[in-house]
């Protein structure tokens, strides 16, 4: 008996946990529904809370190292303390809202290249080790968004890789303690001011704030450098304009006022690819903060190849 208590503690014959989603899809600003099924074990168990977040890979960059963690950056109890019985099977039903901020990861039905995302379930077991299950999960563009990275593809740029960065972009108003990065190569019409473009939206139930980052090919007598630029853009204005004008229009005015963006952004220590968001990154906090496990890599967790948005390494 004491035995058994002993191999109860550390989970074997203890309660399991499975999330099934009604559908793993979703966007920013909807929900993902589904429910938390419990099945008890040889012994009664009192839960604690059931736990459910969303998960991410997050790159964070320190003094001369950058490194890849997982990081939880939204989460909601669907259950506080029961008493599971013996064999005892429950469902919880739950609808978990999914940040306006939250990441792009799949883009025309394939993953982009260097995103993960999964909703991850806890189970909190009194006096006996915590159980969890993680469950993948795919975050599709808003109208707005698939206007803008099909105005890019149509302009030529191709895709080229994606990730989040933690940090804040300053002057900019963020809920999450990260941004995403959508890199692509620059197209031929551009090879000759630009090599590459990074991509960043920052959405609110409003709109969406697109930034930008040309990393600008250097002159006869100059050398090159990063060029930013900030734009609104309203979601109702998704089938308003012609959108790859107003990209074309985008880049034209970034990479030509070059001066001002970066006196209002400052110099900044950068980041990875070269100088990047440095100037624009507002302190990023390092460490276990904000749920941030450092050497936790979340693609361990997930099985299967993700694909490519029509990109290279």
């Amino acid at each position: 008996m004491v035995f058994k208590k002993m191999l109860s503690a550390f989970g074997v014959g203890g309660p399991s946990v499975d999330t099934v989603l009604t559908n793993p899809n979703t966007r920013p600003g909807l929900t993902l529904d589904g429910q938390v099924n419990l099945v008890g074990g040889d012994a009664e168990a009192a839960i604690e809370q059931v736990v459910i977040g969303l998960v991410t890979r997050v790159e964070v960059e320190g003094h001369d190292t950058e490194y890849a963690g997982t990081m939880e950056f939204h989460r909601m109890v669907v259950s506080g303390p029961l008493q599971l019985a013996p064999k005892q099977q429950l469902s919880i039903p739950f609808q978990l809202p999914v940040p306006w901020e939250t990441p792009i990861t799949d883009v025309y039905g394939q993953r982009l290249h260097g995103m993960t995302m999964g909703l991850r379930t806890e189970l909190a077991i009194a006096r006996a080790v915590d159980k969890s299950d993680l469950d993948q999960v795919a975050v599709h563009p808003l109208p707005v968004h698939e206007r803008i990275l099909e105005a890019f593809q149509r302009l030529g740029f191709r895709f080229k890789h994606a990730d989040l960065e933690r940090g804040h972009i300053r002057g900019v108003q963020q809920t999450l303690p990260f941004y995403q990065e959508i890199e692509f190569f620059a197209s031929p019409q551009y090879a000759s001011t630009i090599r590459e473009v990074e991509l960043t939206f920052v959405t609110s139930q409003r709109g969406v704030e697109v930034i930008l980052e040309c990393d600008k090919r250097g002159g006869f007598l100059s050398a090159g450098h990063d060029a930013f630029g900030r734009y609104q853009v309203a979601h109702i204005d998704a089938d308003r304009v012609d959108w790859a004008q107003v990209v074309d229009g985008w880049l034209r005015e970034t990479t030509s006022r070059y001066g001002s963006l970066r006196s209002q952004y400052g110099g900044g220590h950068g980041h990875s690819r070269g100088h990047g968001m440095g100037g624009m990154v507002a302190g990023a906090a390092l460490g276990v903060a904000g749920g941030m496990i450092a050497g936790e890599v979340i693609e361990d967790a997930f099985e299967g190849d993700f694909g490519d948005f029509g990109g290279d390494e």
